[in-house]
């Protein structure tokens, strides 16, 4: 079953939210300093990520233009408008609580190398472990993550599976389009601008600048098309 890896990965997510319900009652000293370890801990992991691009060039042309991208289509405001219609449906949590919380974990969750290979294993050979490692991480995160931002971490499941999804059943195809060392290099600049993302998520995270994380995400395509591109215009100049 192709999608069983993405199921799992939500399910995860879902059974970490509802753990984390029960932990709401936390003194808000503690919730500050263990939302100030994540924080950290994300920023750590997306410089490990940006760090190993083979073509720097192209990660700045990637953000840069993905960014203008995303700010002409308002994806943030999207993703913020459905995070406040959830909020009103439920009528429940502080103000923004609900939003806040869908929107940095949708972000969390869907940016980084895991979830891309792990959903095109699952597409091309069935295979399962690297999802079933990812959902093992976002529940244990989700249980935090809910406990300091609310409910609004369960309905990151919903972009997670259909992300995680979607790639999945269109990494059945890939190979008849592009080859797999062509495959290894574009996963390698997707992980080093989706890095840049995560760091930046980790400072919205911090409360050090505010920062439309999610008017980044076409740079993950501008990377990966930029791949052949530069491939290819190097060969025609060479």
């Amino acid at each position: 079953m192709i999608l069983l890896g993405t199921l799992v990965n939500a399910a995860a997510i879902v059974a970490g939210s509802l753990l984390g319900c029960l932990l709401t009652r936390i003194p808000e000293s503690i919730r500050k300093t263990v939302m100030q370890g994540i924080g950290l801990a994300v920023i750590i992991l997306g410089i490990k990520m940006s760090l190993g691009s083979d073509n720097f060039l192209l990660v700045i042309i990637s953000i840069v233009v993905g960014a203008i991208i995303g700010e002409l289509i308002g994806i943030e405001k999207g993703l913020n408008r459905l995070g406040h219609w959830l909020e009103h449906k439920i009528g429940k949590g502080k103000e923004g609580g609900i939003a806040t919380g869908f929107v940095t974990t949708t972000l969390v969750y869907c940016i980084g190398a895991m979830g891309v290979l792990g959903a095109m294993d699952s597409g091309l050979r069935d295979n399962h472990d690297i999802l079933y490692t990812k959902a093992l991480i976002d529940g244990f995160s989700a249980i935090i993550f809910t406990s300091t931002l609310g409910i609004g971490v369960l309905f990151s499941a919903i972009p997670v599976f259909l992300y995680q999804g979607l790639i999945a059943l269109l990494s059945t195809q890939i190979f008849n389009v592009v080859s797999q060392t062509m495959l290894d290099a574009m996963l390698v600049e997707l992980t080093a601008v989706g890095g840049l993302m995560i760091i930046a998520i980790g400072i919205n995270v911090l409360e050090i600048k505010k920062i439309n994380v999610a008017n980044m995400l076409p740079a993950l395509l501008i990377a990966a098309l930029g791949v052949p591109f530069m491939e290819w215009f190097s060969k025609l100049f060479s």
